[in-house]
Parts: C-alpha cells; sequence; structure tokens
C-alpha cells in the first residue's frame, strides 16, 4: 500500500496499487489529487447559471463524476487521466441539473411576470416592445433587466437529447426530434395564402392592397402602413374601413353565386 507521508507522492505508483487492491484510501488519494478539475469545470458551468444556482451542488455532481472516472479508468491505454476525467465529470454536473428542477421558485415567477408585461406592451403597441420599454414598465434599471432576461432564460432550458417517448422503432425519440421549426414554411399554405390573396385583392388599387397585405399578412399597425405608404394614420384607417365595406359587398355576391336557387 501507498502512504501519503511525504508532500511528493508517486502518482504512478498510486494508480497502480488502487487498481490492484481498490483500497477506498487510494482512491481518496486519486480524489484529492484531482479536486481541482471537478472544481474548474463546476465553476465554468456556474457562470452561465442565475445565482439561486448553488456552487455546492454542482461540486458534489462532479465529485461522483470523478469517483467514476477513478474507477472506470484503465491504465493500459495511454490516455491522460485529465483529458479522460473531464467529460464525465461535466455529463455528471449536467446529468444532475438535468434531473432536478433546479430553476428557483423566484426565477420562475420573475420569468412569468416579464412573459406578461411583455404580451401586454405587444397588444398596447402593435409590435414587440424593446428592452428599454420592458425594462421601464417593470421599473428596473437596464442592468437588473439584463440579469432578469438572463435569468428568464433558464427555465426554458432543455436537453435536446433527452428522451421524448417510446417509439415503435428500435430508436428513441428525443426532444430534438420533435421540436417545431418555425423557419419552415409549408408549401401548400404558402399556396393558399396566395390564392386568398388574389382573391381578396382583386379589383383594388396598389395602395389598398398593401393595407390589406401590411395589416392582415405582416401585422403592422395602421401608423407603421401610414408611414410606409406616406400617408396619415387616419388616411390609412379610412381607406381600410371602405376596403372591408368593399372585401363584404364581395363576399355577399359571391356566396349568391355559390348558394343553389330554391
Amino acid at each position: 500500500m501507498v502512504v501519503a507521508t511525504d508532500e511528493k507522492v508517486d502518482l504512478k505508483q498510486v494508480w497502480l496499487a488502487f487498481k490492484r487492491t481498490g483500497e477506498r484510501a487510494l482512491r481518496n488519494l486519486l480524489l484529492e489529487r484531482y479536486l481541482p478539475i471537478v472544481k474548474y469545470n463546476a465553476e465554468r458551468i456556474r457562470a452561465k447559471l442565475p445565482q439561486e444556482v448553488e456552487s455546492d451542488d454542482l461540486m458534489s455532481a462532479g465529485v461522483f463524476g470523478l469517483m467514476d472516472a477513478i474507477e472506470a479508468f484503465d491504465l493500459t491505454r495511454g490516455v491522460k487521466f485529465e483529458t479522460y476525467c473531464a467529460p464525465r465529470i461535466r455529463g455528471a454536473i449536467l446529468d444532475e441539473l438535468r434531473s432536478m428542477d433546479w430553476v428557483p421558485r423566484l426565477v420562475r415567477s420573475r420569468a412569468h411576470k416579464l412573459d406578461r408585461v411583455q404580451r401586454e406592451l405587444r397588444a398596447s403597441l402593435g409590435r414587440e416592445p424593446n428592452d428599454s420599454e420592458l425594462a421601464q414598465r417593470m421599473n428596473l434599471t437596464a442592468g437588473d433587466f439584463e440579469k432578469l432576461r438572463k435569468e428568464s432564460t433558464a427555465v426554458m432550458q432543455v436537453s435536446l437529447s433527452r428522451k421524448f417517448g417510446e417509439a415503435d422503432s428500435s430508436r428513441d425519440i428525443c426532444e430534438i426530434d420533435v421540436i417545431e421549426d418555425k423557419r419552415g414554411r409549408d408549401p401548400v399554405r404558402e399556396a393558399q395564402k396566395k390564392d386568398v390573396i388574389n382573391l381578396l385583392t382583386r379589383g383594388f388599387s396598389r395602395a389598398e392592397r398593401l393595407i390589406l397585405i401590411l395589416y392582415y399578412y405582416e401585422e403592422l399597425t395602421m401608423k407603421e402602413i401610414g408611414a410606409t405608404l406616406d400617408l396619415s394614420e387616419s388616411r390609412v384607417s379610412q381607406m381600410h374601413s371602405a376596403i372591408l365595406e368593399r372585401l363584404k359587398d364581395q363576399l355577399a355576391q359571391r356566396k349568391k353565386e355559390f348558394t343553389p336557387e330554391a
């Protein structure tokens, strides 16, 4: 058995003795030697998380990852242990975060409040509010709002490799397999939208067609449409009302065409 009586311990001899005997004292000696790697990885992950997440929790998970790495390490493979253990330590810390609801109640409350204020301002402004408007409504300084924004994103974090559910095939379905690609467009829906636009805007002037498209499809406000078309907001509103009356007449006429006579 190798005893740590001197400050300089022959690490190779400790490893050989531990792999030969599996003694706990030798394992603890190795744990102590490589503990700075756990601390380094825990601090790096901790820096990206809200303040409420405790460093000690991350360290504890990392120590278990280090223990597993020590037990599984193969001395004959010619790999440095520092290189081998770092991914296992990080993986153990991330697994611990995924396995528990680590987002504190206070962070959830703030995230929900931010979402509510954002929806209220979107409805009143007719567009997405910017950060300064959100901060002003919530009576926060720019620095405090930035901190809140960072912490609120943690509520929605999820592992894309996490198993989503059982599948009929041998391959498991993960979160990444079921996430909707909002950037993708349905070609059938796009064709239908184009047909509707052509039908509704038939017989209208260029300005009238633009008002319909910008208001109902691009979701611009009357003020924004006026700025785009170089018209006043009240003029855009008047034209919009007149367009709706003409559309009602057109739809009524088409309804008569498709309604069978009694």
